[in-house]
């Protein structure tokens, strides 16, 4: 019987490298093949978990794999990316994109030039609580994201903004679904001057939506939350808890027109009313689903099956990156001292 599974392998072995081998490894359409690290120790001993071969050198997957992800440090990820691309292997690639703007420019190309699935793990966007927002069709006006930790000791070769900010840069231009028109940043880098590690940006879309989204790899607690203000509802949510809160004008009450009446009736009636009897409050229902499952299933199923899209595109990931980078160009511009 022929094997209709996709061969998958992942490029890094680190933590990340390590959680997209343990999901590729359950995935019934993957079937993983190998690990590829420069330190082949690392590579061999997540390989001898999932029963896999392992390489120094990803060019021995040529041949041998039709998927793999890119786990490995962002300043490698567009030379990964080409050798696959080139060979017409789809890839995942970790966020951020590329180490820049013009690398990710040229994913995209390579990406297009070979008809080459690219997917991007901003693996936020399949977080339960952004999968629910889908189904609500909110028109955002203003956006307020928080994306706070303590300092985690990885990442080094990249700031916050590409490191942390990234995610809440890709879920607030889905949703803004409109191009950016100014950014307007401050930020500064405590643990080495050329990396920031703090960073608050506003960013301006051109059909009036404003987000305001704050990062800091420096904070003495996790909190990852995001706000939502629109005409439809109100919406708070915790990425890290999975937990969401629409609130709305409850059905068949025009808000404003009660409130009229009300202080026509005077200051016992406004006394007497309970403000959020006027609203519909919804907890969200969430499915706990884990998002890197949901991104690595729609990276699988657009391998198979070209007609269908990634989670997060190559197009994405690049117009993340071009926003970030204005970002980081508006921050340089404040400096603090």
């Amino acid at each position: 019987m022929q094997d209709t599974k996709i061969r998958t392998a992942v490029v890094g072995a680190g933590k990340m490298g390590a959680i997209h081998a343990k999901v590729y490894d359950q995935l019934s359409q993957s079937r993983l093949v190998a690990i590829v690290d420069i330190d082949i120790k690392k590579a061999k001993e997540l390989a001898k978990k999932y029963k896999c071969d392992a390489f120094a050198d990803c060019k021995e997957l040529l041949g041998r794999v039709d998927a793999v992800t890119i786990s490995a440090p962002t300043v490698y990820h567009f030379e990964l990316a080409k050798i696959f691309l080139e060979n017409k292997i789809a890839v995942m690639i970790e966020k951020p994109l590329a180490a820049g703007v013009e690398q990710a420019r040229q994913i995209v190309d390579l990406a297009q030039k070979n008809n080459v699935v690219v997917a991007v793990g901003h693996s936020e966007r399949c977080n339960p609580v952004i999968q629910a927002i889908k189904r609500l069709n909110i028109e955002p006006k203003f956006i307020e994201a928080h994306r706070i930790s303590p300092y985690p000791f990885r990442s080094t070769d990249i700031g916050v903004v590409l490191d942390v900010m990234i995610h809440d840069i890709d879920i607030i231009l889905s949703l803004a679904s409109s191009k950016v028109k100014k950014v307007e940043a401050v930020g500064i880098g405590v643990i080495a001057d050329d990396k920031e590690d703090i960073c608050n940006a506003r960013i301006t879309f051109e059909n009036g939506c404003i987000a305001n989204v704050t990062a800091s790899r420096l904070a003495l607690k996790t909190e990852r939350k995001v706000r939502v203000f629109s005409r439809q509802a109100y919406l708070s949510l915790d990425y890290f808890k999975k937990t969401g809160t629409v609130i709305k004008t409850a059905p068949n009450i025009d808000v404003v027109k009660k409130i009229k009446e009300l202080q026509t009736g005077g200051k016992l009636a406004l006394l007497t009313t309970n403000w959020t009897d006027l609203l519909h409050i919804e907890q969200l229902q969430i499915d706990d689903k884990e998002p890197l499952r949901l991104e690595q299933e729609a990276f699988l199923k657009a391998v198979a099956d070209k007609s269908q899209k990634p989670e997060v595109t190559a197009e994405d990931g690049l117009a993340a990156m071009e926003c970030a980078e204005m970002i980081l160009a508006s921050m340089k511009e404040h400096k603090w001292d």
